[in-house]
């Protein structure tokens, strides 16, 4: 199964750079020390944004799972890195209640 509506897939502002990215925040930080050290940053977070959403719109759906705020998804897939290096990473979506377009969560390597 792929991710309903994957091709409307939406990284809300600041998710990358002022969550996965970030080196200060309480739980992105452990995130962001992998994602840099694979050469991703601020000069080209645009890679990561158009990888995330490449895998939103390519892979299967591995798991799915309703809560209160609507439907999660989580995927997983390959990501390449600035650095050259290939990854295997989970991305997860959520679809709000009430609402189409997938929403970015989160990401972390699988």
């Amino acid at each position: 199964m792929k991710l309903p509506h994957g091709d409307s897939a939406q990284i809300p502002p600041g998710k990358l750079l002022g969550y996965l990215l970030s080196e200060t925040h309480s739980v992105g930080r452990a995130k962001a020390k992998f994602f840099r050290s694979l050469g991703f940053n601020e000069a080209n977070v645009n890679l990561l944004h158009r990888g995330l959403i490449r895998l939103a719109q390519s892979e299967d759906v591995k798991e799915s799972m309703t809560t209160l705020h609507g439907t999660k998804y989580v995927i997983e897939g390959l990501l390449v890195a600035p650095s050259g290096r290939s990854v295997h990473i989970l991305t997860v979506w959520i679809v709000d209640r009430g609402v189409e377009q997938p929403r970015f969560v989160t990401a972390y390597p699988a």
